[in-house]
């Protein structure tokens, strides 16, 4: 799947313990959704926080948190969006539905990032049966309309990800 790269270690530890400390404090704000992928999933919530959407800022902690992890992620190119999805534990691990990421109205195509902020047995996995585990520090990174869903865990209390919607001028 050469449209799929992963780079681990993604960020210098320094940094990474800084965004891990602060998504998995209790300071961080974290609000209830009742949509994971769509509207008629009955049952199924998770927990976001909106960084930036709707051409703004929607966070306090984006501009602290922007030069450490968002620019190096997006280089010079333009944000669509940055949302942190937080699941819960559960007793199996459930696949969300399959999806692909929103795309506005831009004539360039965007392109999905994916950062994991805490390893558990939780994953991403690709319409094509492809599998990337919930490894912290990872990037994942593949094409706005690529087809892929992503779990809960088993193994810690939460899986927590930031999604990442940009222009790239790569």
């Amino acid at each position: 799947m050469s449209e799929v790269k992963v780079v681990d270690d993604f960020l210098p530890k320094e940094h990474f313990k800084i965004v891990q400390d602060m998504m998995l404090g209790v300071e961080f704000p974290w609000y209830y959704n009742h949509v994971i992928d769509y509207l008629d999933e009955e049952g199924k919530f998770q927990f976001t926080h909106s960084f930036f959407g709707n051409h703004k800022a929607n966070s306090t902690f984006l501009e602290d948190w922007y030069p450490i992890l968002f620019k190096p992620i997006v280089g010079w190119g333009i944000l669509d969006r940055i949302k942190a999805n937080l699941l819960i534990k559960t007793p199996e691990i459930v696949e969300n539905s399959f999806h692909t990421d929103i795309q506005l109205s831009v004539k360039k195509p965007l392109t999905t990032s994916i950062f994991y902020v805490n390893t558990n047995n939780g994953y991403t996995k690709f319409k094509d049966g492809t599998i990337v585990k919930s490894i912290e520090n990872r990037l994942l990174t593949f094409p706005v309309n690529k087809e892929h869903t992503g779990t809960t865990c088993t193994d810690e209390n939460t899986r927590v990800v930031i999604n990442l919607l940009y222009m790239s001028y790569e």
